[in-house]
């Protein structure tokens, strides 16, 4: 028997729930290095122009099909759509997700080790050796059983918390993880601001280099806009679906866009404030977060409290995006199977799981699984969904809603619980052409790349 579907308790949970998806590890490592050796306030201004024409329409685009059909991606394509190949789009997404969470789980459990390390040793075998540092992580990654232990952690918690549903699961540990996440952001920001030199990270981050601006910081700004806001893996049709008639689908997804801006810019400051007032390379890149900083934290008053902070913070980030993405298979084989919560979260959760495990071996542990076309397991799932599955799915989506569905359609649903008619059907259609046009960009700029070693722009 299918259960009867559950909807959010209220629009601050909901809201809180879609940022935590967003809101992941590329907030906190990933954006900083690229906007700090991108042009600074430049690459921003270009990521937020990328976040507005591309990155909302998609948004909302996927809230919408949520909401109209009560079903996660493949049921909700199916019912729009009906004898028709675009509820594949909807596997596609699934898919999508199932691999993702596979290798993000492994990240996650990093994060969960490095929590308890700064916790118990405060990093201070590490201090002002980067080399050390380097030598411990890839000793750990290449670990074959230790750093299994702490992705099965990290994936016990997720199952734990999407087995007890979207109000009691999902909403009620978003509404304690979110609010956590800032106010250890605004912690960790002050404590940085506050060291000798660290306004110096400031600078580096927020003022415009328009020199260092180049035609593939525009590309880096168009994907990293694209892949943070969880947007072509059906989360968002997912979280959508648990909504009622009276959500105003286009101030919430605007809500979400700010609250995910903000946090990776509060990152930003966090980490570069950091390295330039203990004279780090600020050029480490994500290799600053587990080579890098735990070198650093040691250096700095208390800063087995901030080492410990920090970690957790990312910790956190991981596990608010790690659960929106299990939700999305789960609520496939709820919806399509008829299968209980339970069932579909122990289940596919477990799977995950142990495909999890390929991948975490496949970085050293065992060298039978260490390579597939030539690079890890863990690469490969990570290449296969963040360059193609990912944008692939995003930009049917649009196309989907342009051509398939109809913006006519679209507008009557997202007018529900919207006070005044709203924007121009001609408005929308621009935006989601521009949107599939530069999605349809991206991918054939990767294509290109893998097929003459040099892309169109980058």
């Amino acid at each position: 028997m299918v259960e009867k579907r559950e909807h959010w308790g209220s629009r601050f949970g909901f809201i809180l729930a879609a940022s935590g998806s967003a809101v992941g590890l590329g907030n906190i490592w990933k954006y900083p290095h690229m906007a700090g050796s991108n042009g600074g306030a430049a690459f921003t201004m270009i990521y937020l122009l990328c976040i507005a024409v591309v990155g909302l329409p998609i948004l909302i685009g996927e809230f919408v099909i949520g909401r109209k059909t009560q079903l996660s991606p493949v049921g909700a394509f199916e019912k729009l759509a009906q004898k028709s190949w675009w509820k594949y789009v909807g596997f596609l997404g699934v898919a999508s997700a199932f691999v993702i969470l596979s290798f993000y789980s492994v990240v996650g459990g990093w994060t969960l080790r490095y929590t308890f390390l700064a916790l118990t040793t405060g990093f201070e075998s590490f201090a002002g050796n980067p080399d050390i540092a380097s030598d411990a992580f890839n000793s750990f990654v290449s670990n074959a059983w230790n750093p299994i232990f702490w992705h099965l952690i990290f994936m016990g918690l997720c199952i734990w918390i999407i087995v007890n549903g979207v109000k009691g699961g999902i909403e009620r540990w978003s509404k304690v993880m979110m609010p956590m996440i800032l106010v250890l952001l605004v912690i960790l920001m002050v404590r940085g601001i506050t060291l000798p030199g660290g306004m110096e990270g400031v600078k580096f981050l927020f003022l415009p280099k328009f020199s260092d601006l180049t035609a593939s910081s525009v590309v880096l700004a168009l994907g990293h806009a694209f892949f943070t806001l969880s947007l072509g893996m059906g989360t968002m049709i997912t979280y959508g679906s648990y909504l009622g008639k009276d959500q105003n689908l286009v101030t919430s997804g605007i809500l979400i866009l700010v609250i995910d801006t903000i946090i990776a810019l509060m990152a930003g400051v966090v980490i570069f404030t950091t390295v330039f007032a203990l004279g780090a390379d600020p050029g480490e890149g994500p290799g600053l977060i587990f080579t890098i900083l735990p070198t650093i934290f040691p250096q700095m008053p208390g800063g087995h409290l901030w080492g410990t902070l920090f970690f957790f913070l990312l910790f956190l980030a991981a596990l608010t995006s790690a659960i929106s993405i299990l939700e999305v298979v789960t609520a496939y084989f709820i919806d399509q199977k008829g299968w209980s919560r339970s069932r579909a979260t122990y289940v596919f959760g477990s799977i995950i799981g142990i495909v999890g495990v390929f991948c975490s071996l496949s970085l050293g542990g065992f060298t039978d699984f260490s390579t597939v076309f030539n690079i890890s397991f863990f690469n490969f799932l990570d290449y296969a969904s963040s360059k193609y599955m990912l944008p692939i799915g995003g930009m049917l989506t649009a196309i989907f809603v342009l051509y398939r569905w109809g913006i006519p359609k679209f507008l009557e649903e997202i007018r529900e619980g919207q006070k005044g008619k709203g924007l121009p059907d001609i408005v929308v259609k621009v935006l989601f052409s521009i949107a599939i046009v530069v999605v349809f960009f991206i991918i054939a700029n990767e294509i290109v790349e893998v097929f003459t070693g040099s892309p169109l722009i980058g």
